[in-house]
């Protein structure tokens, strides 16, 4: 707005004409006049009518969503329909004292198998007396494979779990995917409930101090609330038609709450300032002209940021990116329309019977931390350089996984399962892997037999190998011979209790064992070069089973971060170049955001590695430095847009670099500190939930977000916009 625009607004308050007020957009020259009542009315009825389905969502989340599409899944389809091994299973692992006789152990693994056939979720029963292997000692487990309707799983679980009777010496246990995916969203929901509690609490605590009002610091809780309320009904509905990775019930409201409140402190703390010096409207005017701008030009990035996420291919981030580009967009919304609002309403009671604050007294400690920083750029500088340089260093140690039954806290009794399965009936050194060999025509032919029989030789001379079981094997029979005895239908159905485990139609199964953990390089590596040549070979073939899981996974994600991590930087410096005309200002602040970044992954990475504060020594889930990225890197340019929109704003008034820098660290010091408690208020109380990746993602935010605003904000960008100078706001053909 130009400045005869804010003289006219000065002579007649705007607020003042019919309940109306003044939101006026970051576009120049434009202004909206919304009705005070009318505004308030409608935040209002989104919050009833969303609101009333946000505590259904809980109810339609899936799974953590690390499903690639790939030919694992294709493997476990076929698993499933011809070869009867049901898809994600829940395991019934029974354990017996060394008295227990088999037949009294027996007698009680068929009779808990007995009550499972009443309950209606279970489709598929596979007792260990069908298959070989699935004994060991004192151990040995059954495998109930589920319905496809995975919105009842914790239903039927219930049901089960019920039904499980332990005897005398003789104990029966539940783990398995679904299983543990379940108590994972339990857990998930409590970790929730609790950092809401105190999370909240303390951002109330942050925003009373700062504006030293109850009123004014109710207002960014207000809008917090209605925006992860109103968008958690949102979800519930998209939920109904797609799905939704569980861990969404935990990004809304961390991400919601923290850029809602920090967008309503930023837009409160400048209308504070100029309503000491300009009427209600005039300060409305001003407020959202500057403020209002930069929260627009800070939501723009974080939605790109967001939207960068889009590129990986997996449900898990798609659904996660899309919640939280939507809570997003209604805290933006809420920022620029519920707040003039309520300020236009509350002000004029907040104001009478209030003395006037001297002018710029807050911001003595600011002005003394500006002043010490920009007179040794240099010394500052290099100090905040080796101190994110040294964060970064455990970065190399760094070891991601897909997460699995570790995510939950060590004495859950799904986790305990897990443990005891793996322990007594996988090697930690050897990975499984599901190999089946498909024909061109409905049977398998002649040729198909010979070239099954040549790779699976093959594969027993391969010294990455351990072991491979397959048709020949069991009845040893040259493959030519198996050909011609699968055509005569007497002996095929004499063989067929020998078969049916290998041969469906035109397919084979060959289950083979390789040297190495499924998350070993080595493992990976084989899987990806016998995927290239089960295309191209004579024989076709797909792989499956975890290691080819955990590959996919591995695989979708790292092959999308360039082309994501492109976007983000690209689109970020597009935005930025727009906003403040300068070439290096851009890729300065996209620089600072990556330090911070490095430095808050080597800060968990160092937590985690070493079992640090009371966390349990493990990898970093494979997701949690994605969503970090993704989340910090907008929210990092929330403040760097801020400080620089202050900065950039003075230097436009003056043209003086070194004032401009000082006025903009002092003014805008204490509203950015104020925001970073707010956001490390609402992160960190996750850092103590009972899930390993919540753990991690709040642990990670936190200390991203704490390590720039005061390392990068406070110190190192003053001091590079100290040492370029002029130069700061250098661009091709710019006009003064």
């Amino acid at each position: 707005m130009g400045a005869g625009t804010g003289e006219r607004v000065g002579q007649r308050d705007p607020a003042k004409r019919s309940g109306f007020i003044v939101v006026v957009s970051v576009h120049k020259g434009v202004r909206v006049m919304v009705l005070r009542k009318t505004v308030i009315l409608a935040w209002t009825l989104f919050l009833l009518v969303f609101g009333s389905f946000a505590p259904k969502l809980p109810s339609v989340l899936m799974d953590h969503g690390l499903f690639p599409d790939g030919e694992y899944a294709r493997v476990e389809q076929i698993l499933s329909s011809d070869f009867r091994i049901p898809k994600d299973p829940v395991i019934l692992l029974f354990e017996k004292k060394p008295s227990v006789a088999p037949q009294q152990f027996r007698q009680f693994i068929q009779q808990t198998l007995f009550q499972m056939r009443g309950i209606e979720g279970i489709g598929r029963i596979v007792s260990p007396f069908q298959r070989e292997g699935m004994f060991n000692g004192n151990f040995t487990y059954a495998l109930l494979g589920l319905k496809p309707d995975s919105r009842n799983i914790p239903v039927t679980l219930d049901d089960i779990q019920r039904r499980l009777a332990p005897a005398a010496e003789i104990s029966v246990s539940m783990t398995g995917k679904p299983v543990v995916q379940t108590d994972v969203n339990r857990a998930s929901r409590h970790d929730l409930q609790k950092a809401e509690r105190i999370g909240v609490a303390a951002a109330f605590l942050v925003i009373w101090v700062a504006f030293g009002t109850i009123a004014l610091a109710l207002i960014p809780i207000i809008v917090g609330l209605i925006s992860v309320t109103g968008t958690m009904g949102i979800m519930y509905l998209l939920g109904t038609q797609v799905e939704l990775s569980n861990f969404v019930l935990n990004v809304i409201p961390m991400v919601g709450l923290a850029l809602s409140m920090d967008f309503a402190l930023m837009i409160v703390s400048r209308f504070r300032e100029e309503a000491e010096k300009a009427p209600l409207g005039q300060a409305l005017e001003i407020t959202m002209n500057t403020a209002g701008r930069a929260v627009l030009l800070s939501a723009t990035c974080v939605f790109l940021g967001l939207t960068g996420i889009l590129w990986i291919p997996l449900p898990m981030f798609s659904s996660i990116a899309i919640g939280a580009m939507i809570v997003l967009t209604v805290s933006v919304w809420l920022t620029l329309t519920l707040i003039p609002a309520l300020l236009s309403v509350l002000w004029p009671i907040l104001r009478s019977g209030r003395k006037p604050r001297p002018a710029f007294a807050h911001r003595k400690i600011w002005d003394a931390i500006s002043a010490f920083v920009l007179k040794r750029p240099v010394r500052m500088g290099l100090l905040a350089s080796l101190f994110l340089m040294g964060c970064c260093l455990p970065l190399s140690r760094m070891r991601v996984t897909v997460p699995d039954a570790t995510s939950l806290p060590p004495n859950e009794p799904s986790r305990l399962a897990f443990e005891s399965y793996e322990a007594e009936f996988f090697s930690p050194s050897r990975s499984d892997v599901y190999l089946i060999v498909e024909g061109p025509a409905q049977k398998l032919n002649k040729e198909d037999w010979q070239n099954a029989y040549a790779l699976v030789r093959e594969l027993k001379n391969d010294p990455d190998v351990q072991e491979v079981d397959s048709v020949f094997g069991a009845l040893r029979v040259p493959p030519e011979r198996l050909y011609d005895l699968m055509q005569d239908t007497r002996i095929k159905e004499k063989y067929e209790p020998v078969l049916q485990p290998f041969i469906s139609d035109n397919k084979m199964l060959v289950r083979v064992s390789l040297r190495g953990a499924p998350t070993s390089p080595k493992v990976m590596d084989w899987l990806r070069l016998r995927e290239q040549e089960g295309v191209s070979s004579d024989i076709r073939f797909l792989l499956g089973g975890e290691a080819k899981y955990r590959q996919e996974v591995f695989d979708d994600i790292f092959r999308s971060i360039p082309y994501a991590l492109l976007f983000i930087l690209v689109s970020n410096y597009a935005v930025l170049f727009v906003a403040f005309r300068s070439l290096l200002l851009p890729f300065k602040t996209i620089v600072m955001n990556l330090l911070s970044l490095g430095a808050s992954f080597g800060i968990l990475a160092w937590i985690f590695e070493e079992g640090l504060f009371g966390m349990e020594p493990g990898s970093i889930a494979i997701m949690i430095p994605v969503f970090i990225f993704g989340l910090v890197f907008g929210i990092s340019m929330d403040y760097g847009v801020f400080l620089l929109s202050r900065i950039f704003e003075v230097y436009r008034q003056t043209r003086d670099n070194d004032r401009a820098v000082m006025t903009g660290l002092a003014s805008t010091g204490r509203i950015i500190t104020s925001a970073a408690a707010i956001m490390i208020a609402v992160t960190v109380p996750f850092a103590f939930g009972e899930v390993a990746g919540v753990k991690q993602l709040g642990i990670g935010i936190a200390a991203a977000i704490f390590i720039d605003a005061t390392v990068i904000r406070m110190v190192l960008v003053p001091s590079l916009m100290k040492l370029l100078g002029k130069w700061n706001w250098w661009a091709p053909r710019k006009t003064p």
